[in-house]
Protein backbone atom coordinates (compact mmCIF):
# COMPACT_ATOMS: atom_id res chain seq x y z
CA UNK A 1 0.00 0.00 0.00
CA UNK A 2 1.25 3.76 -0.90
CA UNK A 3 2.29 5.69 2.22
CA UNK A 4 -0.20 7.13 3.53
CA UNK A 5 -2.35 3.98 2.54
CA UNK A 6 -4.19 5.55 -0.58
CA UNK A 7 -4.47 3.73 -3.70
CA UNK A 8 -2.38 5.20 -6.02
CA UNK A 9 -4.53 5.59 -9.12
CA UNK A 10 -4.44 7.42 -12.80
CA UNK A 11 -3.10 7.06 -16.23
CA UNK A 12 -1.00 9.73 -17.93
CA UNK A 13 1.34 9.99 -20.53
CA UNK A 14 4.67 11.29 -20.08
CA UNK A 15 7.87 11.90 -21.81
CA UNK A 16 11.59 10.45 -21.21
CA UNK A 17 13.94 13.66 -21.26
CA UNK A 18 17.20 13.55 -23.25
CA UNK A 19 18.62 12.73 -19.90
CA UNK A 20 16.19 9.73 -19.10
CA UNK A 21 14.60 11.82 -16.23
CA UNK A 22 10.53 11.26 -15.77
CA UNK A 23 8.16 13.23 -14.54
CA UNK A 24 6.43 11.18 -11.83
CA UNK A 25 2.73 13.28 -12.03
CA UNK A 26 2.52 15.17 -8.74
CA UNK A 27 -0.59 13.15 -7.29
CA UNK A 28 1.47 9.67 -7.64
CA UNK A 29 4.56 11.54 -6.82
CA UNK A 30 3.25 12.96 -3.31
CA UNK A 31 1.98 9.47 -2.28
CA UNK A 32 5.41 7.83 -3.18
CA UNK A 33 7.38 10.15 -1.29
CA UNK A 34 4.83 10.90 1.64
CA UNK A 35 7.69 9.47 4.12
CA UNK A 36 10.20 9.71 2.47
CA UNK A 37 11.38 10.40 -1.02
CA UNK A 38 13.77 6.87 -1.24
CA UNK A 39 12.16 4.52 -3.75
CA UNK A 40 12.45 1.36 -5.59
CA UNK A 41 12.55 1.09 -9.14
CA UNK A 42 11.98 -2.67 -10.08
CA UNK A 43 12.12 -4.35 -13.74
CA UNK A 44 8.54 -5.82 -13.54
CA UNK A 45 8.08 -7.52 -17.55
CA UNK A 46 9.64 -6.28 -20.51
CA UNK A 47 8.33 -2.67 -21.44
CA UNK A 48 7.47 -2.02 -17.30
CA UNK A 49 9.25 -0.82 -14.54
CA UNK A 50 7.42 0.09 -11.27
CA UNK A 51 8.03 2.75 -8.77
CA UNK A 52 7.31 1.24 -5.08
CA UNK A 53 7.89 3.64 -1.77
CA UNK A 54 11.32 2.29 -0.27
CA UNK A 55 10.06 0.67 3.16
CA UNK A 56 7.05 -1.26 1.28
CA UNK A 57 9.79 -2.71 -0.97
CA UNK A 58 12.36 -3.42 1.72
CA UNK A 59 9.44 -4.69 3.86
CA UNK A 60 8.19 -7.29 0.94
CA UNK A 61 11.46 -8.31 0.40
CA UNK A 62 12.26 -9.07 4.18
CA UNK A 63 9.68 -11.52 4.51
CA UNK A 64 10.61 -13.29 1.50
CA UNK A 65 13.91 -13.55 2.37
CA UNK A 66 13.26 -14.58 5.76
CA UNK A 67 10.54 -17.08 4.49
CA UNK A 68 13.17 -18.22 2.36
CA UNK A 69 15.38 -18.58 4.68
CA UNK A 70 13.51 -20.36 7.20
CA UNK A 71 12.54 -23.16 4.32
CA UNK A 72 16.40 -23.75 3.67
CA UNK A 73 17.33 -24.28 7.60
CA UNK A 74 14.61 -26.61 7.97
CA UNK A 75 15.31 -28.50 4.88
CA UNK A 76 12.12 -28.00 2.92
CA UNK A 77 13.85 -26.63 0.10
CA UNK A 78 16.24 -29.69 -0.66
CA UNK A 79 16.37 -30.40 -4.24
CA UNK A 80 15.35 -27.20 -4.85
CA UNK A 81 18.65 -25.05 -4.96
CA UNK A 82 18.97 -24.32 -8.46
CA UNK A 83 15.42 -22.29 -8.19
CA UNK A 84 16.87 -20.57 -4.90
CA UNK A 85 19.51 -19.61 -6.98
CA UNK A 86 17.72 -18.09 -9.71
CA UNK A 87 15.20 -16.72 -8.15
CA UNK A 88 18.46 -14.79 -5.84
CA UNK A 89 19.82 -13.74 -9.21
CA UNK A 90 16.90 -12.01 -10.06
CA UNK A 91 16.02 -10.30 -7.19
CA UNK A 92 19.87 -9.10 -7.16
CA UNK A 93 19.42 -7.55 -10.73
CA UNK A 94 15.77 -6.69 -10.88
CA UNK A 95 15.65 -3.42 -8.51
CA UNK A 96 17.65 -0.99 -7.43
CA UNK A 97 17.11 2.46 -5.04
CA UNK A 98 16.13 5.93 -6.64
CA UNK A 99 15.50 9.22 -5.43
CA UNK A 100 12.59 11.34 -6.62
CA UNK A 101 14.03 14.64 -7.39
CA UNK A 102 12.41 17.74 -6.96
CA UNK A 103 8.86 17.95 -8.26
CA UNK A 104 8.77 14.40 -8.52
CA UNK A 105 11.47 13.76 -10.90
CA UNK A 106 13.23 10.21 -11.42
CA UNK A 107 16.10 9.42 -13.24
CA UNK A 108 15.67 5.93 -15.05
CA UNK A 109 19.02 4.34 -14.34
CA UNK A 110 21.01 2.45 -17.35
CA UNK A 111 20.12 -1.42 -17.84
CA UNK A 112 16.37 -0.19 -16.65
CA UNK A 113 16.11 1.99 -19.52
CA UNK A 114 16.96 -0.84 -21.80
CA UNK A 115 14.51 -2.90 -20.31
CA UNK A 116 11.81 -0.73 -20.77
CA UNK A 117 12.52 -0.31 -24.26
CA UNK A 118 12.04 3.37 -24.67
CA UNK A 119 14.49 6.23 -25.92
CA UNK A 120 15.17 9.28 -24.79
CA UNK A 121 12.55 12.01 -25.91
CA UNK A 122 9.94 9.09 -25.97
CA UNK A 123 6.48 8.79 -24.63
CA UNK A 124 5.84 6.65 -21.20
CA UNK A 125 2.51 5.54 -19.45
CA UNK A 126 2.68 6.50 -15.96
CA UNK A 127 0.08 3.92 -14.38
CA UNK A 128 -0.87 3.97 -10.27
CA UNK A 129 -1.40 0.73 -10.00
CA UNK A 130 -2.77 0.60 -6.13
CA UNK A 131 0.45 -0.30 -4.20
CA UNK A 132 3.01 1.02 -6.25
CA UNK A 133 3.35 3.49 -9.55
CA UNK A 134 4.47 1.59 -13.27
CA UNK A 135 5.93 3.08 -16.12
CA UNK A 136 5.31 1.18 -19.10
CA UNK A 137 6.29 1.29 -22.93
CA UNK A 138 2.87 2.13 -24.22
CA UNK A 139 3.00 -0.35 -26.73
CA UNK A 140 3.72 -2.88 -23.83
CA UNK A 141 1.01 -1.26 -21.79
CA UNK A 142 -1.72 -1.39 -24.79
CA UNK A 143 -0.67 -5.09 -24.96
CA UNK A 144 -1.21 -5.82 -21.27
CA UNK A 145 -4.52 -3.81 -20.68
CA UNK A 146 -5.77 -5.65 -23.57
CA UNK A 147 -5.32 -9.17 -22.78
CA UNK A 148 -6.27 -8.11 -18.61
CA UNK A 149 -9.43 -6.28 -19.39
CA UNK A 150 -11.54 -8.90 -20.32
CA UNK A 151 -10.39 -10.71 -16.59
CA UNK A 152 -11.17 -7.05 -15.03
CA UNK A 153 -14.82 -7.77 -13.49
CA UNK A 154 -13.36 -11.23 -12.02
CA UNK A 155 -10.80 -9.58 -10.76
CA UNK A 156 -12.58 -7.19 -8.93
CA UNK A 157 -15.39 -9.17 -7.88
CA UNK A 158 -12.69 -11.86 -6.46
CA UNK A 159 -10.58 -8.91 -4.74
CA UNK A 160 -14.36 -7.35 -3.52
CA UNK A 161 -15.95 -10.46 -1.38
Amino acid sequence: MAASNEFLRGEFTRTLDERFRLSIPQELAEELSAKSNQCVLVKERVGCLSLWPSTLWRGQMQALTELLSAKLRAGKLEGQLAKVQSLGRLLSTRHTDVQLAGRGRLLIPEGFREFLQVPAGGDCVVIGAAVCVEIWNPAAWRTHLESQLPEFQLLFDQLAS
